[in-house]
């Protein structure tokens, strides 16, 4: 038995800060088959999968080589595999699980999921399984990873799902927030397709909450509510200069390249976005990795990731940091900017950090970084982006207050996944807060289960 995963090529960092193509190159056959011979098939890895994907089952048809039966097991509960396996934090999920991982190395389930994906893709094979259409409508807010699931999972039992997207693509964050190197914009277009060929409608352009009210989507006929929009409202620090030029959040500044492709400007994009060097990324989750890293590739000659605690605290995935280390990211830690000083024409020029230290363990379990007194200090910063976490979307709660919300000021669900609002769900982001994509999907699961629940039992 192996106890080391089998190497997954990608592309070399020298190479990659040039480009938007993805970094990793995924396994061909050969190397897909040895890694899945290192899986004991135990099953144990389910327990940490929250779409609660049969991972020995496909996993044991890779081994036979049938690849197809494989990723239609995957199918079964999770219709994005060519998204989760790129995206999701498998490490600390399903791979966490994994025995092989007490002595060397988990199998690399997620590496295995993207293979069988890229496999059913790349032959262009559409197989669609669903149940007789029924003539009731569901509507969903957002496309989302939340978004899609559930619509999917419904869409699979026969309903006539809507999703309504207030952008001009559909996708959310999957299409917003995650640069192409990460997740090729081919494969988020591939899947949602097959969302959209299980019979899923979903149009854009459309705010709810503004364009409609939920009382508009009622009187249109549809007999449950499903709200996904996500945790799209990026926090600030809240101190001085922050509203200097050359200050971004990182919503917007990845939205623009993501969405808007403004990297491509002036050959294929109208939307540019101005980048100086050097640039400081405030933050240390995986959007602060995805931030730095889009600012390399547009030939920022020196960014810093500036974190307040040390590495061991970093809530990004570890490839993503190393990553980021490869392709010249520099991380200056247990530091906290306090100030941003900016030019005579209103530029940010400078910022001012303090020194910390940790103390106790705070509610995350983290420990609290305190200031050192007197420790104050001012670093070079011509582009600034601010990584330091997103809320929910704030716009469906405020245009309808009959909705009950938390002391964060998410949705309230109960057990079944309904809102205050009988016959209105809600799942991912706008209930948990900023999360991980593979949650939010499980939400939407446990949500499309309880919206079916609540047809049945009312009748309708």
């Amino acid at each position: 038995m192996n106890l080391k995963k089998v190497k997954i090529s990608e592309q070399s960092p020298n190479e990659r800060v040039k480009n938007f193509s993805e970094v990793c190159l995924g396994y061909n056959e050969d190397e897909a088959i040895l890694e899945a011979n290192r899986c004991l098939e135990c099953g144990k890895c389910i327990a940490g999968c929250p779409v609660e994907i049969n991972i020995p089952k496909f996993i044991h048809l890779i081994k036979e080589k049938k690849f197809l039966e494989s990723v239609n097991v995957i199918k079964e509960t999770n219709s994005l595999p060519g998204i989760c396996g790129r995206v999701c934090p498998q490490e600390v999920q399903c791979e966490a699980k994994c025995p092989l991982g007490i002595r060397g190395e988990s199998v690399a389930i997620g590496k295995l999921e993207r293979f069988v994906s890229d496999y059913e893709r790349k032959i262009g094979v559409k197989n669609i399984v669903k149940e007789k259409d029924k003539d009731i409508k569901i509507a969903v807010i957002g496309s989302g990873p939340a978004g899609l699931t559930c619509a999917s999972e419904l869409a699979k039992k026969g309903f006539k799902v809507t999703i309504f997207e207030s952008l001009h693509k559909p996708g959310g964050v999957l299409m917003y927030g995650i640069p192409e190197f990460r997740l090729p914009r081919d494969i988020l277009e591939y899947e949602i397709d097959y969302i959209k060929r299980l019979g899923v409608e979903i149009k854009t352009n459309i705010l709810i909450g503004k364009t409609l009210t939920l009382k508009d989507l009622k009187d249109e006929g549809f007999r449950a509510i499903f709200i996904a929009s996500g945790a799209g409202l990026p926090s600030f620090m809240n101190i001085k200069g922050e509203n200097l030029n050359g200050i971004f959040s990182a919503n917007e500044f990845l939205t623009r390249n993501n969405l808007m492709q403004a990297y491509k400007f002036p050959e294929g994009a109208d939307t540019p976005i101005k980048v100086k060097s050097p640039v400081i990324v405030v933050g240390a989750g995986n959007v602060a990795m995805d931030s730095a890293r889009v600012a390399r590739r547009l030939k920022a000659e020196k960014v810093t990731i500036v974190y307040r605690r040390t590495e061991n605290e970093m809530p990004a995935r570890k490839e993503e940091i190393e990553h980021a280390k490869e392709e010249g990211i520099e991380f200056m830690l247990l530091t906290l900017p306090v100030e941003f000083i900016g030019n005579s024409e209103g530029w940010v020029e400078k910022t001012k950090c303090i020194k910390m230290e940790l103390g106790e363990p705070d509610a995350s379990g983290r420990r609290s970084p305190v200031p050192i007194k007197d420790s104050e200090f001012l670093i070079d910063s011509k582009t600034v982006i601010i990584a330091i976490g997103q809320k929910p979307n704030p716009l469906i709660p405020l245009s309808f207050p009959e909705l009950k919300l938390t002391k964060k000021g998410t949705i309230w669900v109960d057990e079944n996944m309904m809102t205050s609002v009988e016959g209105v769900f809600a799942g991912g982001d706008i209930v948990s807060g900023a999360a991980t994509v593979i949650l939010a999907m499980g939400m939407a699961r446990k949500a499309a289960k309880g919206i079916i629940e609540y047809l049945e039992k009312s009748g309708k």
